[in-house]
């Protein structure tokens, strides 16, 4: 089984730091190991971000929902990962979704004081977080571009690389196709034809509520190669 050092050394923000460095970090921080068990809440909803959370054993359900519940989207992490590290800091602190446990769960949570210490305490610490928050902000950038001219499955891609982190799986936006063509801007035959490409292409499935994206990596990818 592999050591608390083992384990910290392959989560999210933490790679690439030596053991000496999570040594004593370990030291002088306060690492706060929780469990949950298989359906109990992790994290609600607009609750405020006042630590960095980790899950490190087990998998847990991110749920974003909008104001009037019309649109949903739902993701899988499986540990190693990090729950929304940007919302730590920011004008906006507090989570824009709900986290449950699919099965037991162990979770690493470290405050936002102890981790704005971390960061100065190696320069691997602090590359790692910039380097999340640049492709966070890259990512809408690409998703602007697609928004105001882009395909329809461009348009897809942007709000399910939006909306979700890097690494996540079983992706579930659900919503209503006739307000999917709204939110789009489009006819509903283009959109259907949109979506039947994009079954074809694998990189979908889908029913007359839901959409399930098979692939999040080959969206981000879709993005790129169209604004190369």
């Amino acid at each position: 089984m592999a050591s608390t050092f083992e384990l910290l050394m392959d989560l999210p923000l933490f790679k690439g730091v030596s053991l000496t460095t999570i040594s004593n970090v370990v030291g002088e921080a306060k690492f706060h190991f929780l469990k949950y068990p298989a359906g109990e809440t992790i994290i609600r909803e607009r609750e405020n971000c006042t630590h960095l959370t980790f899950v490190i054993a087990g998998s847990v359900r991110l749920t974003t929902v909008n104001a009037n519940g019309r649109f949903a989207v739902g993701q899988t992490l499986k540990a190693p990962a990090v729950i929304a590290p940007e919302f730590l800091f920011g004008r906006v602190t507090s989570y824009p979704c709900s986290v449950e446990a699919l099965d037991d769960v162990s979770i690493l949570k470290i405050s936002k004081a102890d981790y704005t210490n971390i960061l100065t305490t190696d320069p691997v610490f602090l590359f790692n977080y910039l380097n999340t928050l640049s492709m966070n902000a890259q990512k809408s950038v690409e998703g602007i571009l697609s928004l105001t001219s882009g395909e329809i499955d461009e348009r897809i891609a942007f709000w399910i690389v939006a909306l979700t982190q890097p690494g996540s799986s079983d992706i579930k936006l659900s919503c209503r196709k006739r307000d999917l063509c709204s939110l789009f801007g489009v006819q509903r035959t283009l959109f259907n034809n949109g979506l039947e490409s994009m079954k074809e292409r694998g990189l979908i499935d889908f029913d007359n509520n839901e959409l399930r994206i098979t692939d999040r990596q080959a969206m981000l990818n879709l993005l790129l190669e169209n604004h190369e």
